[in-house]
């Protein structure tokens, strides 16, 4: 098996499976009891909270320990919006969000906020000017994401953060996809709110976590217990946090060296397929893009055929969000960059891990092009397309 679909889940690290196995059947106590067997495992647990915070230059103190992304991401808006609501109800973010948090903003909408959703460049770069006008006296938040889930392009974060930081209004970004993977300092880039998730990054799923710097006031989301400072009830989950924070130790100390060598594979893949591909396009900007991601466009064919057929070959890939695999419709990032349905239908998203090796992409690419050329035979749109072509000629 050939794993391609990182951006989705990745497996557990052998250095994370070591450190959370304890946690599992020897130093299993619940943290919040008083006796010391429990302090062992709270101890783990603060230890995690600094490895976490460490990685984005923040505050042990500033990070609550939660359920994963999308929990994170519907925290931090509902419960800014609520603690802020006072001074304003407008809320701005992107068209390419991921839907944790579209959904979340639609809600709110539904309570009587009002949400301006900013439009990208065909790289699917947030619009900085369009942004900027529309900060208004009752905006109370901003929320764009560091990285794109699909495309990997990477946001403008810390111009974001200073406009958002001049402007006084909370900024929120979901980092899922890009902690741990690329450099992050919340101080730096003005970040108020930050939502990160560990099974993106070599730790098990089931543990996120939000940064929430000191001077923010929101509230609590689940409520029920005094974990996480009162702020997120709820049994620890110790084996994943304690797994999270193993990650981020370990991301912290390979990140540059990973990243070089994601990066190296990740433009040898991007050269193979649009030179020896046809009718083939890259989505997302070319350089400014998270280090394992490729993500493609294949006109006359359908990206659900593709990976049917990938899978068959014994390649794991994604046409985008994991979270929306179930869905016919094209993406909505790819449509948000100008794509027509007709081309945003064949869609493939190809992501690394530092474990990929050249004579995997080699073989992917290869079994790529044959799938490819095998599914336009069968479309009778190629055909028309090839005798227009010909036709020209």
């Amino acid at each position: 098996m050939i794993y391609l679909d990182n951006a989705a889940t990745t497996k557990v690290s052998e250095e994370v499976f070591a450190a959370i196995k304890p946690f599992f059947c020897e130093q299993y106590a619940n943290p919040s009891a008083i006796y010391s067997f429990a302090g062992k495992s709270m101890k783990a647990v603060d230890e995690a909270r600094h490895q976490t915070a460490d990685l984005i230059g923040a505050d042990a103190k500033e990070i609550y320990f939660t359920a994963g992304g999308s929990e994170t991401d519907n925290w931090a808006i509902k419960a800014a919006a609520e603690a802020y609501q006072n001074k304003g109800k407008h809320i701005i973010t992107s068209v390419i969000e991921h839907h944790a948090v579209l959904h979340t903003c639609q809600y709110l909408e539904k309570q009587g906020f009002e949400v301006t959703y900013i439009q990208v460049d065909e790289y699917g770069r947030v619009k900085l000017d369009e942004l900027e006008q529309a900060i208004r006296p009752d905006t109370i938040l901003i929320s764009i994401m560091a990285a794109n889930n699909e495309i990997g392009t990477i946001q403008p974060i810390q111009e974001i953060g200073a406009l958002a930081r001049k402007h006084g209004i909370l900024f929120h970004t979901d980092a899922v996809q890009a902690y741990g993977h690329i450099p992050m300092n919340v101080d730096e880039m003005n970040i108020d709110l930050l939502s990160a998730s560990g099974h993106k990054l070599y730790a098990p799923k089931g543990a996120g976590l939000l940064y929430i710097r000191k001077n923010v006031r929101i509230g609590a989301y689940l409520h029920g217990g005094a974990q996480e400072r009162g702020r997120r009830a709820g049994t620890h989950n110790t084996p994943g946090i304690v797994g999270f924070g193993a990650a981020a130790k370990a991301a912290a100390e390979k990140m540059a060296e990973n990243a070089e060598k994601e990066i190296a594979l990740r433009d040898y893949l991007i050269q193979r397929v649009l030179k020896e591909i046809p009718y083939s396009r890259l989505n997302g900007d070319a350089v400014n893009r998270l280090p394992g991601n490729a993500h493609f466009c294949f006109r006359f064919i359908e990206g659900e055929s593709l990976l049917i057929l990938l899978d068959q070959k014994g390649i794991c890939a994604s046409s985008g969000s994991a979270c929306t695999s179930g869905s016919l419709d094209p993406s909505h990032v790819l449509l948000a960059i100008g794509l027509p349905h007709e081309i945003a239908h064949g869609s493939l998203r190809l992501t690394l891990s530092a474990e990929t090796t050249k004579e995997e992409i080699d073989f992917t690419v290869e079994q790529l092009k044959e799938i490819v050329k095998k599914l336009r035979d069968m479309s009778p749109l190629y055909e028309d397309f090839v005798k227009q072509e010909q036709k020209v000629l």
